[in-house]
């Protein structure tokens, strides 16, 4: 065997390794994301196999906080697991965020964590965590105004917030319909990239009218 064709030969066996290992992790994430839909705590943990074996990808500990945080609202009146599953979800986008840093699709996601928080007992969370909430929103619109997650999140903590003290909604649900024009056209960086949100837009809408 030549030099060339032994390099082809090894060129070629590399290429077909990591084009394996490419199929695995997306048959892994697709698998993951439709476990979600009966059974968001397995979808978790299969998104945590997944990280552990992609420790440069930040989109998979992304994803297993996301579950848990959002079936968090789920929970607010089971504070005890309420706790353990949000300090999990933590751990997780801890571990994102130091793959991804100043990342506004983490730092909605961190937001939206510190919510459930809030949620659960505003008493005891809302004064220490709110302003935390609102910094990381208006830091993830300076890295990225057009992101329609960032601006719909930002505004519908801040419509919260305007019914909460009986204030006018209107000028943050005109956010939200900037949002849903973003959605429009907005294109993920790759196939497992954020994209939801257009859903929440179009129902936060319908409450605005």
């Amino acid at each position: 065997m030549t030099i060339l064709k032994h390099f082809i030969l090894i060129a070629a066996i590399l290429f077909t390794a990591n084009m394996q290992s490419q199929t695995q992790y997306e048959q892994g994430m697709q698998k993951a994301f439709d476990l979600w839909e009966t059974n968001p705590i397995e979808a978790s943990q299969l998104f945590e196999r997944i990280a552990n074996a992609e420790p440069d990808n930040w989109l998979p500990p992304y994803y297993a906080a996301e579950t848990l945080i959002l079936n968090g609202f789920t929970k607010l009146n089971d504070k005890s697991a309420l706790e353990a599953q949000l300090n999990k979800a933590q751990n997780f986008l801890n571990d994102a965020t130091a793959i991804s840093k100043e990342n506004p699709e983490i730092m909605v996601m961190q937001a939206l964590l510190y919510t459930v928080y809030v949620a659960s007992d505003g008493a005891k969370y809302g004064m220490t965590l709110s302003g935390k909430v609102m910094a990381l929103y208006t830091k993830a619109e300076a890295i990225a105004p057009n992101n329609p997650r960032v601006v719909l999140n930002k505004a519908d903590w801040e419509i919260g917030g305007a019914r909460y003290f009986g204030q006018d909604t209107q000028p943050f649900c005109k956010d939200v319909e900037r949002a849903l024009e973003l959605f429009a056209t907005f294109k993920p960086e790759s196939k497992f990239a954020p994209s939801w949100g257009k859903e929440r837009a179009e129902e936060i809408l319908k409450d605005c009218k």
